[in-house]
């Protein structure tokens, strides 16, 4: 790749959409990052219960080309056949969308893949058949040792022959990295890839004055990842010392209504703990940027882009020592505590209370316009495209 424009091919296993439009949009922001220098088509293969033909309906979003591939869904109980045939469907949509993307805009010059496994199989044929080199930006957790999920002979033989054929890996973390290396999936060149955060949106804001202490929590609402439950408890511990404090939970999910009504159980009150469900952009800087310090208590992570927003907006942060999550946080920026330590955690967020406003929120927001704004991620990418063509 010469230093000229190229087109490159994005496959994620994760995107947002209409049905659903926060799953994976830190795929979509480095889709956007890319867009600064190349022409990028995203395609998406998800599924639908209606009865339709396989279609590939065109949308440019915020300068990306993206390509929803619709596939009906078998709900059969056939076992492995009902399987068989929703992949087949599957890759048909999926291939479907790809040739739309090179018919509208011309060759690719390079593929992307985030999360194995199933999408190397397109960017396999494209490198054998047509010298297409590829990528590999992995992002999910069943690497990890708490998940464990990382199962199957096939799955395993599938996934080492796109890591060795990828020109490049790059992870969320070195953690995952490490992980992903645990399993044989060994590479020459891996790389720790930033999220990117929008440094133009989420920045520091003047604060309401007051007594109270702001507490923000924002996450998919899964709580066996994100232990919302153990917070819940911690936060009604705390509740029973003082209670000059309110926490905002922030997000929807599988989870959502289940720890609406643990909360209840357990007697935390409006004034102390409030649920906004999914709030986006502004609304959601807007809580970030009014708390005194964002609280996560997760079970396990890769590397939660809400962390490193946090920061942009100028605030501190408590979270559990997993995952990436080390990687980025320091006596500087927050404090650390063990997973599913409940005394520990209350301890921290007690500490907090009394300290947030002695963290500096223009050094917290530099550490993140310096590696996880939009040109820097940009800069970073462009770099692995153009090393994996030499």
């Amino acid at each position: 790749m010469k230093n000229q424009q190229s087109h490159i091919l994005f496959l994620p296993r994760w995107y947002p959409s209409s049905a659903d439009p926060m799953f994976g949009l830190f795929i979509k922001r480095h889709a956007e990052a890319v867009a600064l220098r190349h022409h990028v088509s995203v395609v998406y293969a998800l599924p639908t219960e209606k009865h339709q033909p396989v279609m590939a309906n065109f949308e440019q979003i915020d300068g990306v080309d993206t390509y929803y591939c619709l596939y009906r869904k078998s709900s059969c109980s056939l076992g492995a056949m009902t399987a068989v045939l929703n992949n087949i469907r599957y890759f048909r949509a999926l291939w479907g969308g790809v040739k739309a993307a090179n018919k509208r805009g011309g060759k690719f010059g390079f593929t992307h893949v985030h999360i194995l496994t199933r999408l190397s199989v397109i960017a396999l044929w494209l490198k054998f058949r047509h010298r297409i080199p590829f990528m590999v930006t992995e992002h999910w957790s069943r690497y990890l040792p708490l998940t464990n999920s990382f199962q199957g002979t096939f799955r395993k033989w599938l996934t080492r022959l796109a890591v060795r054929n990828a020109s490049c890996i790059t992870t969320v973390s070195q953690n995952l990295a490490d992980a992903m290396k645990s399993h044989r999936l060994e590479h020459r060149d891996y790389r720790v890839l930033p999220n990117v955060v929008d440094i133009t949106l989420f920045k520091p804001q003047k604060k309401s004055p007051g007594s109270i202490h702001r507490l923000v929590h924002v996450s998919c609402f899964e709580d066996r990842s994100k232990n919302i439950s153990g917070l819940l408890r911690v936060l009604a511990k705390l509740s029973d010392e003082r209670n000059d404090f309110q926490c905002t939970l922030v997000g929807d999910g599988i989870d959502f209504q289940a720890m609406k009504a643990y909360a209840r159980e357990l007697g935390l009150t409006g004034d102390q703990l409030v649920f906004t469900g999914l709030l986006e952009r502004q609304a959601l800087v807007d809580v970030i940027a009014e708390a005194d310090f964002m609280v996560m208590f997760s079970n396990y992570e890769n590397m939660p882009v809400v962390i490193p927003e946090a920061f942009a907006c100028g605030i501190p942060v408590v979270a559990t020592r997993v995952g990436g999550i080390p990687e980025i946080i320091n006596e500087d920026n927050g404090l650390l505590v063990d997973a599913a330590d409940e005394a520990g955690l209350l301890k921290a967020i007690l500490e907090m209370m009394e300290n947030s406003r002695n963290y500096d929120p223009q050094s917290l927001r530099d550490t993140v316009v310096n590696k996880n704004s939009l040109q820097n991620v940009s800069a970073f990418l462009d770099d692995c495209y153009r090393s994996g063509t030499h």
